[in-house]
Order: structure tokens, then sequence, then C-alpha cells
């Protein structure tokens, strides 16, 4: 969710298939150029993480799967979800346990993810001056980051709304 207009796409009313599909092609064309394959389960379990802006843990995703004649056996969706994140199709969210797409497969990006601790909405928003700091403050120490994941927990709109 790039541009200004994108901050907090998840939180307002936005085209959702189209969303969706565009994540899906961006996810195809990334693998194509890492050389990678996108199995039937591992597109299914990117698309069902793509269904909702939310996380979803590894034991929802293996019971969609097993409705979609995936079969039961937790190392398929481990295996699936895990591919995901390593080729940068999904994130994992340590906070929740969980696992969210990447919206944005296509593109270089230093995602934030914004958790509403009422609905369990996540936002993927885009904040370079955060990834620049967290690697300036690293790098005072000499520490080179490889990959961070900034989580933020709060209320999305309508939960806050909601609470006034």
């Amino acid at each position: 969710m790039h541009g200004e207009s994108d901050h907090g796409e998840a939180f307002a009313p936005h085209d959702h298939a189209a969303c969706q599909s565009r994540a899906l092609v961006e996810a195809e064309e990334r693998l194509s150029r890492q050389g990678a394959r996108m199995t039937p389960v591992r597109r299914r379990t990117l698309e069902i993480l793509l269904e909702a802006h939310r996380a979803m843990g590894a034991y929802e995703v293996l019971d969609r799967l097993a409705d979609d004649g995936f079969g039961r056996q937790p190392p398929v969706a481990y295996r699936a979800l895990e591919f995901l994140v390593e080729h940068g199709l999904a994130h994992r969210l340590q906070r929740l346990n969980a696992f969210a797409a990447c919206l944005h497969p296509g593109e270089d990006h230093a995602p934030v993810f914004l958790i509403c601790r009422e609905c369990d909405k996540v936002a993927e928003t885009n904040a370079p001056a955060v990834r620049r700091e967290l690697h300036a403050a690293a790098g005072v120490q000499g520490f080179k980051v490889e990959r961070a994941t900034i989580e933020a927990l709060g209320l999305c709109p309508v939960c806050a709304e909601g609470r006034e």
C-alpha cells in the first residue's frame, strides 16, 4: 500500500477483488523472475491470505486448505507459508504468530504493519523513513539489518470510532 492515498487501505473501503487480483499477478511475476514455481497449494495458500485483510494462523490456513482438498497435514501449510515468506509474498507477524499476504510483492518496500487489537485486521503501509532510521541506528552498533518486520498494535478507524 504505497503512496499517501494507499495508507490504511485495509481499513478503508476499496475494491478488494482488484487488490487481490493485482497481488496474485505480481506474485506470479516475482516468482517467475526468481525462477521459483507457484504450485497449486502455494497459490491457494496465497489466495487464502489475500481473501481478507487480516493475519491468519497456520492452523486456520491448514483448515481452509483441507476444505479445498489439500489434506490436513500441518507440514503442507507450513511449507507453503514459509515458501511465501521466503519469496517475499507473505509476511510473518510475530505479535499474532500469524501470516499476512504481501500486497505489493513486486516492489522493494519497507512495510510497517498496523494491527487492530479488536478485529485483527492488518494494514500494510510503507514507511521508508522508519527503515532508514532502523538501519542508521543499527549501523552505529556495527550491525547490518537483513530483514525487519515492524508491527504497531492499536485500533483501526472502525474499532476506534466504536469506543468514542
